[in-house]
This record gives structure tokens, sequence and C-alpha cells, in this order.
């Protein structure tokens, strides 16, 4: 099985650079299932429904959240009704949406349908989290074992600082087929399979404009940095790059192989 995973959607241009890009990453990847983080697509803070079915309409399958899921208050009775949208699993529990999802995903290879979870966590180190993403993901995964709902799980680990995120590949080693980091918008260069098979790399990039700070204007952000006075962000719009990572799946639900994507839209 072939997984592509996408990088955090920034705004319009990253959901205007994934529509163009994405046919040629399918034509090169063959993927079977596709998983885009899409916890900036709307003006770069938060989900909405619209942009979430632009992203669908993308060919992704699964959709994942991070620190800024609520920040759209309107989207929050649609992270409710929404199959395929996870947020963070370690928020409060009465918080809208849900932490995981479970897909059919049938190979093209002609090999077996394989039932697929996709596990949203948050990091703990400066961002915020009702409970640890560690006990989280245990609790989750014992679950789909208990219950034999899953063959293969994919984890999108937001999180801030690259140390927690080598501690959780490390930690989810063969037990599922990967961490994949997301969050800090920058890629890195660790992307890798770890030895008892857990696909990893702390930060897969973004999807967005290159020429900023992290997808906002750079004028802006520097400005910001500079003064420390309030200034308002606005979506950067030049030099779109598609950012993530294919991975190649067994039968064993663990990877065997880890590409880094980094595609420029024009």
């Amino acid at each position: 099985m072939k997984l592509l995973f996408i990088g955090d959607v920034v705004g319009s241009p990253g959901r205007k650079g994934l529509a163009a890009v994405m046919p040629r990453l399918r034509e090169e990847h063959m993927p079977d299932l596709i998983v885009v983080n899409g916890e900036n697509s709307a003006g770069g803070l938060g989900i909405t429904e619209k942009t979430a079915d632009e992203i669908f309409a993308c060919g992704a399958d699964v959709i994942t959240l991070g620190n800024h899921s609520y920040r759209q208050r309107e989207s929050w009775e649609y992270l409710d009704r929404a199959e395929r949208v996870v947020r963070p699993a370690n928020y409060r529990r009465a918080n809208p949406g849900k932490g995981h999802c479970v897909v059919t995903v049938n190979p093209a290879d002609g090999s077996p349908g394989r039932r697929v979870a996709v596990i949203n966590l948050i990091g703990k180190i400066n961002l915020d989290a009702a409970r640890s993403p560690f006990d989280e993901a245990d609790l989750i995964l014992a679950d789909l074992e208990k219950n034999g709902t899953a063959d293969t799980v994919i984890v999108d680990f937001h999180a801030e600082v690259t140390s927690e995120k080598v501690a959780m590949g490390w930690y989810l080693d063969g037990r599922v087929a990967a961490v994949l980091g997301t969050h800090t918008h920058v890629p890195t260069a660790d992307g890798r399979v770890l030895p008892q098979g857990t696909a990893f790399i702390s930060d897969v990039g973004m999807t967005g404009a290159r020429e900023s700070v992290l997808g906002v204007k750079k004028e802006q952000a520097i400005e910001k940095m500079r003064t420390d006075m309030p200034v308002r962000f606005e979506t950067a719009t030049e030099d779109v790059w598609v950012m993530g990572a294919a991975i190649e799946i067994d039968e064993n639900g663990l990877a065997t192989g880890f590409t880094q994507v980094l595609e420029p839209v024009s």
C-alpha cells in the first residue's frame, strides 16, 4: 500500500497549489491513500467546510488538523459530523470533532483491502493539550487492537519541538506505519524508516508560499518580530510549494520505504 501525506495547507495559495500539483503527484507516487493536514487552510488559521471540500476535491481521503482546529467557529458543527476530518485526539473529549478515523483502502496492486486508522495528536510542549499524546496514543492503539478495527495506523503528530516529535517516533516504532510531524511548516532532513518499521520525519513542511515566514507575508512577520507591536498577518502568495511524504507500507502494516515530497507548483 502507498500513502501520500501532505503537510499543512496554508490559505488559498496552498489550496490552489495542492490542486495544481496533485495530478502529477498521483502519477509519480500512485498513492492508495492520501492524507492532508488542513488546519491552516482557511485564511491561514483553521478550517471550514468549504476549504475542507476543496481539499477533498483534490483527492484527499482524510484531513488532519492541529492547534488551529477551532479558530473558525462556523466549523465546529462540521467537525462533529465530518467522518474523515480529525482533530487532535488528546484535546478534551467533549470538544467538537473526533481524534481518529478508520478508512478502508483497496490497493491498486490488487492486494487485500486494508483498514487504515489515521490518528491526530498534538504535542504538550508550548501547545495546549488536555492529556499526554503518548498516553493518548497508547489508549487508541489498545482500543484498535481490542476491537480489531485497523490493519495499519498513521499518526499526524502536530507538535512544536523536534525533541517531542523524535521521542514519539521512537515510542511508536514498530507499532504504527508512520509518525509524521506537522505544525512548524519547515521540512526537516531526518525522514527515514526507523528500525522496527515506522516511517518518521520531524516535520513534513507546509503547502504554501516559501517566500514567506511560515506562510505569512515576510514583511509583516519581520515587523512583528522587530517591533513587538500588533501586526495583521496576511497569507503570502509567492513561490508556492507542496510538501509532504510518500510512504510504502507492507502487508504487516509497517513501512518499507520513505520518500520526501518537495514539489514546486510551477
